[in-house]
């Protein structure tokens, strides 16, 4: 058995929810390793997964890893659970903004989209979402939620580096 068999069985989804079967290891897999792990229930699917990292290799502390990892966790399942996508596309790299520097995850589908204003104040709707975002704020970072009906998804997460 291959070393990428053995990581997309650690990754099953249950209720649509992408759950690890097995303690994520930042060392060994890296933040993009265990994120691309995530994509296994997708690809199993048959939904065509393109992972972007054009700063392969960067550091990362693990405080920062473990929330891009849970952020990418929950709209990994929202796309499973929800978007009815073909294909999805994950990018993790740093990025710049004025003299500041972060980490940027953004995950992009071509699926069914949905209606922002009305997933962020339902009592049953959007909490893994809103969650996310209060996650992330208190870290100093920020989500941008793009999304409209029959349009797709697109979903950035930036977490400061300075």
């Amino acid at each position: 058995m291959n070393m990428k068999s053995l990581l997309s069985d650690d990754v099953v989804a249950v209720r649509g929810v992408l759950t690890d079967t097995h303690p994520v290891d930042f060392h060994a897999l890296g933040l993009t390793g265990a994120i691309d792990r995530l994509t296994a229930p997708l690809r199993k699917r048959g939904t065509l997964v393109h992972l972007e990292t054009p700063h392969h290799g960067m550091e990362v502390d693990r405080e920062s890893a473990t929330l891009l990892y849970r952020a990418a966790q929950e709209l990994l399942s929202n796309v499973y659970k929800f978007a009815q996508a073909s294909a999805v596309t994950v990018r993790l790299g740093c990025v710049t903004h004025g003299m500041s520097h972060g980490l940027q995850l953004k995950v992009t589908d071509d699926g069914g989209g949905f209606d922002v204003p009305a997933a962020m104040v339902g009592r049953h709707t959007g909490m893994g979402l809103r969650l996310m975002r209060m996650a992330v704020g208190l870290a100093g970072g920020e989500v941008i939620i793009d999304s409209a009906a029959a349009a797709g998804t697109c979903v950035t997460v930036t977490l400061p580096l300075d």
